[in-house]
């Protein structure tokens, strides 16, 4: 009998004990003037200009938004250059030529506690939206948009769940800045007068919940508690983790906040700290590389604009000379690059490095796997019979923007059909 797929390898074990390399020799760093949530951009900086640490260099524009980019070393600009986005694009970039003093723009001042205890709740959102804080779990949404709701909530949620298989980005800043995502999120809950804080871990992780814990007795004025969630896949999806520590279901296409709720990644609550205590954007990610087609899989600690080539390189270079699948991302929901010649961004976390070994794509055998498995409820298979036929109608019907596009569908196919790439193709299709 086909049954519901929760649990897969997550890869993790090894790698979560490695020890970070900080790197911060990158001679050059790249910074995209366009993303996918932001199609246009400029720079407000000209060849020859001395740039510091923290100092805006340019604005990306979006439907909705603006997202300001700042400079995370100090050194001089020399121009622009084509790179590869993780996303897969290729992009503007603006170079800086590191002078590796990292000097501090002047702006970069931070606040005392009592200008924070004064702060309204729209001073919080204008500091957030001018820090360009995003979802720094991978999404790229703009943070200070799900604080501008006027609905009462009672809950924030800090999500360290990481669900993605082989990704340890939050798992490594949840132990290396601990106090300062406890702090961020107590920032949350001032601003929108939450008086419930909530911090969702992995159960199989018990050293993340220990380590909170040792923190939070320094937070004793706020109703903060760490909260286990299940470790299946994919507990870290902002509606099941809502579920797993509060209990509230919110329904798929409903906005949290109508809920009570606000979830923000950890590394979202780190900037917000960063933001608000110390007036800096974020300047650095973690950041890993491994698979089978590494030599020398590694974890590292760099400057947002960092060449991935540049620890491609420290890694030892790639395994033999067969061709490789590299994924920016996890293997469920990253995005396959053309080369591993792309720059770490705000919402980089990996690169994963596999031979390639070509699966051969079978007819659908009618077992219902995708269905069962999918955490939307939605019937993939169905709506890739309507892509095909190039059906509107039907691709609409059967509720295809409901895809979270976590890859369960495409995994679970004992056929090996690419359903979570047809699911991708079907929204962009309907889009048009």
């Amino acid at each position: 009998m086909t049954e519901k797929t929760r649990f897969i390898p997550d890869g993790k074990a090894e790698r979560k004990h490695q020890p970070i390399i900080d790197y911060k020799d990158a001679k050059y760093l790249y910074f995209p003037t366009i993303d996918l949530r932001c199609p246009s951009g400029e720079s407000c900086v000209i060849d020859g200009q001395y740039v510091k640490v923290g100092e805006l260099i340019g604005t990306r524009h979006g439907s909705f938004f603006d997202q300001p980019i700042y400079s995370t070393v100090s050194g001089k600009v020399i121009g622009i250059e084509k790179k590869l986005h993780g996303s897969g694009q290729l992009v503007d970039c603006m170079i800086i030529e590191n002078d590796f003093k990292y000097t501090l723009h002047e702006s970069c001042v931070p606040r005392t506690e009592q200008e924070i205890d004064e702060m309204t709740k729209e001073e919080f959102i204008e500091i957030i939206e001018k820090s360009g804080l995003g979802g720094l779990g991978g999404s790229g949404f703009p943070t200070f948009v799900k604080f501008k709701t006027d609905k009462p909530i009672e809950y924030i949620i800090a999500n360290g769940v990481e669900c993605e298989p082989y990704i340890i980005s939050d798992y490594q800043i949840m132990l290396d800045k601990t106090n300062r995502i406890i702090q961020g999120l107590t920032y949350a809950m001032r601003a929108m007068k939450a008086p419930k804080g909530l911090i969702a871990v992995k159960k199989k992780y018990p050293e993340l919940k220990e380590a909170f814990e040792r923190e939070l007795v320094n937070f004793k004025d706020y109703d903060i508690k760490v909260v286990p969630v299940g470790n299946f896949y994919p507990s870290g999806w902002e509606i099941a983790t809502i579920k797993s520590a509060t209990g509230i279901k919110v329904p798929i296409g409903k906005l949290t906040a109508e809920y009570g709720v606000i979830v923000s990644n950890v590394a979202t609550l780190y900037g917000i700290y960063r933001a608000i205590k110390r007036r800096m954007p974020i300047t650095e990610r973690f950041f890993s590389i491994s698979g089978e087609g590494i030599k020398e899989p590694k974890s590292f600690n760099v400057k947002i604009g960092t060449p991935v080539i540049d620890l491609v390189e420290m890694c030892g270079g790639f395994v033999g000379d067969e061709p490789k699948v590299l994924i920016s991302g996890g293997p469920m929901m990253g995005t396959n690059l053309p080369n591993e010649d792309f720059i770490v961004t705000k919402t980089t976390t990996s690169l994963i490095v596999l031979n390639d070994n070509p699966l051969r794509e079978d007819p659908c055998i009618h077992c219902a796997s995708c269905v069962y498995s999918c955490p939307v409820e939605i019937q993939p298979i169905t709506i890739l019979e309507a892509y095909k036929q190039r059906d509107k109608e039907a691709i609409e019907h059967l509720q295809v923007n409901k895809c979270i596009e976590c890859g369960l569908c495409s995994y679970t196919c004992p056929s090996k059909i690419h359903l979570t790439e047809a699911m991708r193709q079907s929204k962009r299709f309907i889009r048009k």
